[in-house]
């Protein structure tokens, strides 16, 4: 396994990220993928391929918005804002994956019965 775990798959848990990080701010997606890089540590990244997708489900879905906001004379940036909605969606997804995470620790970790 590679020092940098790219997240191209496991849909829920980009959604989740995305959504977690979008709590905070507004953001363009190259900030979000840079946030992914500097909040995980350097340990995970979203490459485009699956960063744009996910935003795209999630406005899809009505979980987050986007507003065109002109930069300079010529760049044009969208920028991502999460709705009440996806502030739901996202605790759902974090209560999935807390449970599965304890699930997989239960495992892990227990203590075999000696035969």
């Amino acid at each position: 396994m590679s020092r940098k775990d790219s997240l191209k798959k496991g849909t829920n848990n980009i959604e989740m990220i995305l959504l977690s990080i979008l709590s905070e701010d507004v953001y363009y997606g190259y900030q979000l993928a840079q946030l992914v890089n500097e909040y995980s540590k350097s340990l995970l990244s979203i490459p485009e391929g699956s960063l744009y997708p996910a935003l795209y489900r999630l406005l899809d879905n009505g979980y987050i918005s986007d507003e065109k906001r002109q930069i300079g004379k010529r760049l044009t940036r969208i920028y991502y804002y999460i709705e009440p909605s996806g502030r739901e969606y996202f605790q759902t997804l974090l209560s999935e994956y807390n449970r599965l995470n304890e699930g997989i620790q239960n495992i892990l970790y227990r203590k075999p019965d000696k035969k």
